[in-house]
């Protein structure tokens, strides 16, 4: 675990992520589209986050320690469109209990690099802080991100997204020849090394200092939606730099 990331309350993140979720739902209409996630409506997006939400805790509450064979949780739906935000907001409350109860050092199945209890607080902070800006985008609002915890948002994404192939099947064409592409945050201390090997990519180490064939630069917030595909790699205050394939490569394949 990162130095920054043992300085964020993940937990108390995630509360405050859900609780600005409610707030944009609340009263919205819930069949506008998401234009961050075709074919979605807001309602989709609002049913997805909290069908999460309540898997996770499922999975925190019984500690698995091997892939779950199903993902059915007892949602408890709403039936009127004007009951979502207060379904919303129970998943989240519901959360914060698990987490609350919860060793989060504890060994459990997980699908990334953290095999703790953790890793799914960590991870629910960041799929509910994404889909609050996919909210926002249904909404036509602006989106604002603590600069600190879209860092470790960036962080996150990296570590983990050498093991998202059985959700994200593209992720395994990501292979190369050893070129690299680095991810670098312009607000904020935080870069990132990828090597792309033959046999796929992974983080090179912290301390590597050698120059990339590739590098985006942007502050965290933009870096952690470019990353997310919210944000176009071209879009103001973004830059990219070096051999444009590995970059092509990248963006093509690491939808997640």
């Amino acid at each position: 675990m990162s130095t920054a990331e043992q300085q964020i309350d993940h937990p108390a993140a995630v509360a405050a992520q859900t609780a600005r979720f409610v707030e944009l739902v609340r009263g919205a209409d819930l069949t506008l589209p998401v234009p961050t996630c075709p074919g979605w409506t807001l309602g989709d997006l609002v049913r997805h986050c909290g069908g999460v939400h309540r898997w996770f805790s499922a999975l925190l509450l019984r500690k698995v320690q091997e892939r779950p064979t199903s993902r059915d949780v007892d949602l408890r739906l709403p039936e009127r469109d004007e009951d979502y935000a207060d379904w919303l907001a129970t998943g989240g409350a519901a959360a914060a209990e698990v987490f609350a109860g919860t060793d989060l050092d504890a060994p459990m199945w997980v699908w990334g690099a953290d095999g703790h209890a953790r890793f799914w607080v960590r991870r629910m902070r960041f799929e509910t802080l994404v889909h609050r800006v996919d909210a926002e985008r249904a909404l036509g609002l602006p989106s604002v991100i603590d600069a600190p915890l879209a860092r470790d948002g960036v962080d996150e994404f990296l570590v983990n997204l050498p093991f998202a192939t059985p959700f994200a099947p593209g992720v395994a064409k990501l292979r190369g020849t050893g070129r690299t592409i680095r991810f670098r945050c312009t607000d904020t201390d935080g870069s990132w090394l990828v090597r792309l090997r033959p046999d796929g990519f992974g983080l090179v180490a912290e301390e590597a200092t050698e120059a990339a064939d590739a590098t985006v630069l942007a502050p965290a917030a933009d870096l952690l939606l470019v990353l997310y595909g919210r944000t176009d790699r071209t879009a103001p205050g973004v830059e990219t730099t070096g051999d444009a394939e590995p970059l092509d490569l990248w963006f093509a394949h690491s939808a997640f």
